[in-house]
């Protein structure tokens, strides 16, 4: 390993201009930068574009005789994670590997900075071996030591918590304005290390709900809850005190159900928070719905639409006037699918509003207005005034009622190009449902234009593994018996925490309303007569969606079941 000459520390810039990797001009450059923005060099020369995140690594371990190590797949042994204690651990941004199998007297560890020969001799005086830096992304080192050192750190937090408020005695009114001292209290970095710990697990939902005796803490992710940690009861008050607190809710109040929103930075990255409490019989329980602008608003490549589906999608977006609905249950990627389409939608020479209960990201160039039941701007209500405000195209974040729905209806028929959500279980049955609201069958079939109804499925990990088709799942799939069809089950590795799973992708059934849809639905047929005609002109429903998503490998069977059992089928 040839890290400096002399015991003399290299500089990593002067070492890549030497490389010729980078101009002395560049370096000269994002050093500046690096000072005002107060970051590694290595990343403010890839953000500034001055080299690539693969060409500097590349240099660097070549230069340097180092290996990269990509730390997404590793599995980590807690006794090697305890060899670093955890200060160290955040004070030089490393983790520990494991020791080297031909010499064991040689601990390898994942550095940012390779080249920090004081962290290199102050980990070897700690563990009291010779120290072999491994050069690997300081996202990935940040990632993992939130993901396994966070849990200690919350851990002690709760315990120093527990003990000070044995030793405090307080009564409840001063327990709670000693909570809101929040310099004082170490809950600050318990409530802290659950947020971080749940954005970097890619969690959609927190939940801390309090159970006869303990305090348990679940992270939802990629649909399924997961326990990850559990606290002493008497953590309840200072945790739920602390998030009113971020909320911005009233921490005196316990008796009444409670809504607050709280905005944190992780990973140089802004997460918007929705909180809900609930009072319930051992307590107040919260439920945390995270998401982020650039969840919400990507490319339609990543909603992962077959070239079909695309087209079709574009076509209903085409349209300049009537209502274009969303459909499916809670967390099926409805906002996601919206926000796409507002920012396709999102032009120069159009006014876009929309009416949102609430807003969940916020996108330049897009007039953007939140419900406020207190204040009287219910949907029905701001959608009146939005009508006087010339717009061309609106959105209501979800049409809850007869009145919204009709004020709706006739936007569209004035020429304004409506989209919204709706909570129904297949395309058909939205337009059924619009009729149950009190929409004249004839106005439903004018005003509607399109609604694609979605679900989202778990994408298999690629620690997959294949088997062949029974005759049965060919059936559910709809290919022939007689031919070999190959499924991917899941296995379990680190890099998606033994799940087998990695991320969701969506499943659609997008049904475009022709002329002849058009005169089946102002007939006031019922759901599945529609279903059969847009059958008919090639719609493709949720679970051939589905299946088509298994045969390619990108999810599993099971996964295909729930959406089957969903939409009624038989399996």
């Amino acid at each position: 390993m040839r890290i400096g000459v002399g015991r003399k520390k290299i500089r990593m810039g002067d070492l890549l201009v030497a490389a010729g990797a980078i101009t002395e001009e560049q370096l000269q450059q994002a050093l500046a930068l690096q000072k005002e923005k107060g970051q590694k060099l290595g990343r403010t020369l890839v953000e500034a574009g001055f080299i690539s995140q693969e060409l500097l690594i590349a240099t660097l371990t070549r230069q340097l005789g180092v290996d990269y190590i990509e730390l997404k797949g590793c599995k980590f042994d807690d006794q090697v994670l305890s060899l670093i204690p955890e200060d160290a651990v955040m004070k030089y941004n490393v983790v520990p590997l494991g020791f080297d199998e031909r010499n064991p007297n040689v601990l390898r560890v994942a550095m940012a900075d390779p080249m920090d020969i004081i962290a290199v001799d102050d980990l070897s005086i700690i563990t009291g071996s010779q120290i072999e830096p491994m050069l690997a992304n300081e996202d990935e080192i940040a990632e993992t030591i939130g993901k396994y050192y966070g849990n200690h750190k919350a851990m002690e937090a709760a315990e120093a918590y527990r003990k000070e408020r044995e030793e405090s005695m307080l009564s409840e009114a001063e327990e709670d304005e000693y909570n809101a001292d929040i310099e004082n209290s170490p809950i600050v970095l318990l409530v802290k290390q659950i947020l971080e710990g749940g954005v970097r697990q890619r969690a959609s939902d927190i939940h801390i709900e309090p159970l006869e005796s303990s305090v348990r803490v679940r992270y939802r992710i990629d649909g399924v809850l997961k326990q990850v940690m559990s606290y002493d009861y008497s953590l309840l008050s200072g945790i739920c005190a602390r998030l009113k607190i971020m909320g911005g809710m009233d921490i005196s109040e316990k008796r009444k159900p409670q809504d607050g929103r709280i905005s944190i930075m992780v990973d140089r990255k802004e997460f918007d928070i929705r909180v809900s409490m609930l009072p319930t019989v051992y307590g107040e329980k919260t439920v945390m719905r995270l998401t982020s602008k650039e969840g919400l608003t990507r490319a339609k490549s990543g909603l992962g639409f077959s070239a079909e589906e695309e087209a079709t999608f574009d076509g209903i977006l085409s349209n300049p006037n009537g209502i274009i609905l969303v459909t499916g249950p809670t967390g099926s990627g409805k906002s996601t699918t919206l926000y796409t389409a507002l920012s396709e939608l999102n032009t120069e020479g159009v006014n876009i509003i929309t009416v949102e209960d609430p807003v969940e990201a916020n996108i330049d160039g897009i007039n953007q207005c939140q419900v406020n039941e207190k204040a009287d701007m219910t949907f029905a209500a701001a959608l009146r005034s939005i009508l006087r405000q010339d717009p061309d195209i609106i959105m209501i974040g979800e049409i809850r009622d007869g009145e919204t729905a009709d004020i709706a209806v006739k936007a569209a028929i004035t020429g304004h190009l409506v989209v919204s959500t709706l909570h129904t279980n297949s395309a058909a049955s939205t337009v059924t449902r619009l009729i149950d609201m009190g929409i004249e069958p004839y106005t439903a079939g004018d005003a509607l234009k399109g609604v694609i109804a979605q679900r989202l499925v778990r994408r298999l990990c690629t620690c997959k593994q294949a088997r062949y088709a029974e005759e049965r799942e060919k059936r559910l799939l709809g290919v022939p018996e007689d031919e070999d069809v190959v499924l991917y089950e899941p296995n379990g590795c680190g890099l998606c925490n033994e799940t087998g799973f990695a991320g969701r992708i969506g499943v659609y059934e997008m049904l475009t309303v022709t002329r002849s849809l058009q005169q089946t639905i102002a007939s006031n047929a019922p759901a599945n007569e529609i279903e059969k005609q847009a059958l008919s002109e090639g719609m493709s429903t949720l679970k051939l969606s589905c299946a088509r998503h298994v045969l390619n490998g990108v999810t599993s069977l099971g996964e295909m079941r729930k959406i089957v059992y969903e939409a009624g089928d038989e399996y």
